[in-house]
């Protein structure tokens, strides 16, 4: 691999990963004590499993962007870009909503205009390079299985699903189930 080619490699995975940091910037005081208060359901994975979840998905997708930018002048490829970095930006506003803004319904809404965005990206990429659309597939699998609990969360959790404000610790804590 050239110096050129690693350039861009380097740069593919600092955007893809950049929509994690992002939101857990703007939302990471709220999220270990918020989501420890939630009501969830047996299956879902204890809060330490997501970040390394998470690292494993943004590499894969900063590579599958790095074979769809090195493949931009064939046909389609255009079109996988931009559903890319749309899907990109819906996932960056996921952790904000949810944890941020302490809102899981109207997360839940934005995820599932996340998985549609997502799924037209991986089935475009597929067309482009099949390489690419194969390591967005571990992405669309784990935000199916994220929508899902994104659901479930919402219905055990009625009256925090509407919440509007977020809460302060002691207020939170003073609200935490059980």
């Amino acid at each position: 691999m050239n110096r050129k080619s690693l350039l861009s490699l380097a740069v593919c995975l600092a955007i893809s990963h950049s929509a994690g940091l992002i939101g857990l910037l703007l939302a990471r005081h709220q999220q270990p004590e918020f989501y420890r208060q939630l009501r969830k359901p047996t299956w879902s994975p204890p809060a330490k499993v997501f970040g390394p979840v998470w690292s494993l998905l943004y590499t894969l997708m900063g590579i599958a962007v790095w074979l769809l930018w090195r493949d931009r002048d064939r046909s389609g490829a255009r079109a996988a870009l931009t559903l890319y970095g749309t899907q990109l930006a819906l996932n960056s506003a996921w952790t904000p909503i949810f944890f941020g803004l302490r809102k899981p319904r109207a997360a839940f809404y934005e995820l599932t205009g996340l998985w549609a965005a997502l799924l037209a990206t991986t089935l475009t990429t597929f067309r482009v390079n099949r390489k690419a659309g194969l390591l967005l597939v571990p992405y669309l699998a784990w935000t199916t299985f994220a929508l899902a609990l994104n659901k479930r969360i919402v219905d055990l959790n009625p009256a925090r699903a509407a919440r509007q404000p977020a809460a302060s610790a002691p207020e939170a804590l003073a609200h935490a189930p059980g």
